[in-house]
């Protein structure tokens, strides 16, 4: 069986057993990880494609180690310019152990606690909201200050010379 996941933006075919490495998850060493993101799922008897996720199916992974990758260099450079310009990158990646390809496992509520909480939901009401005051509408009309007339242009006498 097989599976594609999806995770840091890039897509990975799984198989149960398989060692990948892919960017930084959160998790320490040994403990189990699950990608949810499952884009395609396939065995013996057929594939099965999700339109964009297959919901319900999970692939589970062991993380193995958290460490940096091999460094990349960026190197720039503009003949004739005298433009040079070298950095390094080591991105962080987790290294994972695929457990087990299947579906999610859902907790069940216990009988007890799920009747507890139907009867504390219709206990708890949220409090009336109180409306706002409303502003009069005159207010700002007072308060604004009448428009100015534009004064009035001086005619000028035309001699003829």
């Amino acid at each position: 069986m097989f599976a594609v996941v999806k995770t840091g933006g890039k897509q990975y075919r799984v198989t149960e057993g398989d060692v990948i490495k892919v960017e930084k998850l959160e998790g320490e060493t040994g403990k189990n990880v699950t990608l949810d993101q499952v884009l395609m799922v396939g065995d013996d008897k057929g594939v099965k494609v999700g339109e964009p996720l297959i919901s319900g199916t999970v692939v589970t992974a062991e993380v193995l180690e958290q460490k940096k990758d091999k460094k990349i260099t960026v190197f720039k450079k503009k003949r004739r310019h005298n433009y040079r310009r070298k950095k390094g990158h080591r991105q962080e990646i987790t290294v994972l152990r695929v457990n087990a390809i299947g579906a999610a496992k859902k907790a069940a509520p216990k009988k007890a606690e799920a009747k507890a909480e139907e009867k504390a939901a219709p206990a708890k009401k949220a409090p009336a909201k109180k409306a706002a005051p409303k502003k009069a509408a005159a207010e700002p009309a007072a308060k604004k200050a009448p428009a100015k007339k534009p004064a009035a242009k001086k005619a000028t006498k035309k001699t003829a010379e």
